[in-house]
């Protein structure tokens, strides 16, 4: 894997990966350790949703083995997450059937990203995100969850009245977890893991806010 390189006021980090499913994690904590050594680590969730949606995503589309590159660039107040592979086929934002994983995946990712797009490139393609980092932490993950339920054809639904249907905004949010952990399992990770850390990262950040 390359090195980061410093260009004006930014940071970008090169690394070239294998599309290999035991390359996905290797590449995850490769990616979370660039960000410690640019000391930011209020982006690690959403760099981890992220890398492992666009490198799981060449494995399937592209192929096993395929040779590709994950970009971090790091500029003012946003993230940019690029992956580049050799294949011009784009994805695309479609309804996706219950089991089309790959489809729920591009949903999250345009939940939690500020943005995210395919440029078509001399070598094929790169699908890039883009990531928020000005907001404070808390109020990025109430408009992200907002976000996420609007995917879900949620929130047109909730006002009631002037304020949100509890059952609506429940049921909603119980459909957005469970596809989270579907997706997880599908990158091969422990959902129950997942669902044990999300707690973790709640409890602590509802103690600091008391």
């Amino acid at each position: 894997m390359l090195g980061e390189k410093i260009r004006g006021h930014g940071h970008r980090s090169v690394l070239p990966f294998r599309a290999m499913p035991a390359e996905v994690g290797l590449l995850r904590q490769a990616a979370v350790a660039q960000l410690g050594r640019w000391g930011m680590r209020r982006a690690v969730e959403e760099v981890e949703l992220v890398v492992t949606e666009l490198a799981t995503n060449v494995i399937k589309h592209v192929g096993e083995g395929a040779s590709a590159t994950l970009v971090l660039e790091w500029k003012g107040e946003r993230l940019r997450v690029e992956v580049h592979d050799k294949s011009r086929s784009a994805p695309s934002l479609s309804v996706a059937d219950c089991d089309d994983e790959c489809g729920r995946g591009l949903h999250l990712l345009a939940a939690v990203t500020a943005d995210w797009g395919t440029v078509l490139t001399e070598a094929g393609k790169s699908v890039w995100c883009e990531i928020a980092l000005g907001s404070d932490r808390s109020c990025r993950r109430l408009e992200r969850a907002a976000a996420a339920l609007e995917n879900y054809g949620a929130l047109g639904d909730m006002v009631q009245g002037g304020r949100l249907s509890d059952t609506t905004m429940k049921t909603s949010a119980v459909e957005l977890i469970a596809d989270l952990l579907h997706l997880t399992a599908a990158c091969g990770l422990d959902p129950e893991d997942v669902l044990d850390r999300a707690q973790t990262h709640y409890e602590a950040e509802e103690g600091v806010a008391a």
